[in-house]
């Protein structure tokens, strides 16, 4: 990007992107089974671990959308968006940027599967204990963490996400989508 700043102030404009936005769905169905795939390509491929469905949020795109999409585009499921289960940062990660990455927490709202063929080698229904006791699962934090956080979410009730809520924005035109625990301030506002 060639860039001639005008002002006698200094430019601030970002030299390029400094993040990239992705997205981990967690899909349980009423039956405690998570919606797994695995990959075609990338660093799980055919090393036999059952993933989440997972892609980068599109320029322009809310979080929830994402998630909902992915999963759609993925295995052919449709869902609802829950709630934001966690988000992580990792530093230098892809072209040396930084990756925000949601872990999300979608309903099914249909049970076919139907798999996208460019990208995704197998996709399944799978219990979610067999899911959480893979090696991979149990040997890295961030997986473990994932499955902890579900367990706490739909099992023991006591952990509470964030959801969107649809707010106007300091220019009164423009709406977007602040994510909070509303059920924590549902609770407070009795």
């Amino acid at each position: 990007m060639l860039v001639y700043w005008i002002p006698k102030t200094g430019c601030t404009i970002p030299i390029n992107a400094s993040h990239r936005v992705t997205v981990a769905a967690i899909v349980l169905n009423q039956n405690k089974q998570v919606l797994v795939v695995q990959e075609k390509r990338g660093r799980f491929h055919g090393i036999g671990y059952w993933k989440l469905p997972t892609g980068v949020v599109d320029a322009g795109e809310e979080i929830f959308a994402a998630a909902i999409r992915e999963v759609k585009e993925e295995t052919g499921i449709d869902t609802e968006f829950v709630e934001v289960l966690a988000f992580r940062e990792v530093q230098n990660s892809f072209f040396g940027k930084s990756d925000l990455s949601f872990l999300c927490m979608l309903r099914p709202l249909s049970v076919e599967i139907k798999k996208q063929e460019l990208e995704i080698e197998a996709a399944q229904w799978m219990p979610f204990e067999e899911f959480a006791v893979q090696p991979l699962t149990q040997k890295h934090e961030p997986f473990k963490y994932a499955v902890e956080l579900c367990l706490a979410n739909v099992e023991e009730k006591f952990y509470n996400g964030f959801s969107p809520r649809l707010v106007s924005s300091y220019f009164e035109d423009q709406l977007n989508y602040l994510y909070l625990n509303t059920n924590d301030l549902d609770k407070s506002s009795n």
